[in-house]
């Protein structure tokens, strides 16, 4: 994993202009114990209501919780003066994220790897990113956008409305990219991960935020969101840590599939966000609205792609394993474009207030 060490004028600190190291380290600590205390993770794995993995939703929350403490709502309705960050989101997560995934998952499974991989595993892992594809992030996309000290509010805007078109939009997208008629959705997972990710580290978030202005103002929810950035970032090594612990074995076993699924997300990933921020860069947009617009994009809701893969397919099966392989890439991905948009803010004009 390449270093991608932040510039002090990104405003973050040393634990986290080292986080790909830490991420690394998770990882291998993740692969190690899984191998190791089989069935602990198994015990893990297992603490699930509607598909939803209770420990991983757990250290979700801690991720999301500070960013939601900086949600300022009553900058809400300010947002429909700035649509630009809305309109290059959903354009490239519903017209162009879906399809270019699928394009690509035909042409590396079917084409490139053709001698590598059997045909049958081939369609299953297409079935894979294909998932992966048609599920652009939700929660995830709240520490990434804390990590370029995107606008919170206007993040939180993005991921509902996203959020809203995932339910009526994932299905139809999936079901005609797989060629499948009566695909299952399993709609409470979708909508329990929503509340757990979203909706409850909201109101957690707002009450905070409403305490603390009224005894000390902004200067006071500053303070705050400081003290407890460092359980954000633990929260995100403690969620490697388990979904690589979840399908260590597997990946140990399997180290050229995985790198053969790797390509097609990669390449899916960086072409993602190239798109999103050179529309969001031509169209003037600021930074702290332009950064998170891309990484939502660029990053995947996991969480829905697995537990369909799973319900869809099973458990063992080539499309799961291809949706875990999506983790095991965005994290280093997502870092090293955390990195890169903090170096080219200097883009971007800049907009008072950001938060």
């Amino acid at each position: 994993m390449t270093d991608i060490s932040l510039p002090a004028a990104a405003g973050l600190g040393t634990f986290e202009r080292w986080l790909s190291i830490w991420v690394a380290l998770a990882i291998g600590a993740g692969l190690l114990l899984g191998n190791l205390f089989p069935n602990l993770f198994s015990f893990l794995a297992s603490l699930e209501v509607a598909s939803v993995n209770l420990p991983v939703a757990v250290l979700i929350w801690a991720m999301v919780y500070p960013m939601m403490v900086g949600v300022d709502f009553g900058a809400l309705r300010q947002v429909g003066d700035k649509p630009k960050g809305l309109i290059v989101t959903l354009v490239v997560n519903w017209l162009v994220k879906p399809f270019t995934m699928a394009a690509l998952g035909v042409l590396f499974f079917e084409y490139v790897f053709a001698g590598l991989i059997p045909p049958k595993d081939a369609q299953a892992y297409l079935a894979g990113v294909i998932l992966l594809g048609a599920a652009p992030c939700t929660a995830m996309v709240f520490v990434w956008s804390n990590l370029t000290r995107g606008d919170a509010t206007y993040t939180l805007v993005q991921v509902s409305v996203n959020d809203v078109i995932m339910v009526f939009a994932f299905a139809p997208i999936v079901a005609f990219l797989l060629g499948v008629t009566d695909i299952v959705v399993p709609w409470d997972t979708l909508l329990i991960s929503v509340g757990l990710y979203v909706l409850q580290p909201l109101v957690a978030g707002y009450l905070t935020r409403r305490n603390l202005v009224a005894k000390g103002g902004e200067a006071a929810v500053g303070a705050f969101k400081s003290r407890v950035q460092p359980f954000a970032i633990l929260g995100l090594l403690m969620t490697v840590v388990l979904l690589f612990g979840f399908q260590g074995e597997v990946i140990l076993d399997r180290p050229l599939v995985i790198a053969l699924i790797a390509v097609p997300l990669l390449i899916q990933s960086y072409g993602i966000f190239f798109l999103a921020y050179g529309a969001a860069r031509a169209w003037g947009i600021p930074f702290n609205v332009a950064a998170p617009c891309a990484m939502i994009g660029t990053s995947n809701f996991f969480e829905l792609a697995v537990a369909v893969a799973i319900s869809l397919f099973g458990l063992g099966s080539g499309a799961a394993l291809a949706t875990v392989v999506g983790v095991l890439v965005e994290v280093p991905v997502m870092l090293s474009l955390v990195a890169f948009a903090n170096r080219t803010q200097h883009w971007f004009p800049k907009e008072e207030g950001a938060s």
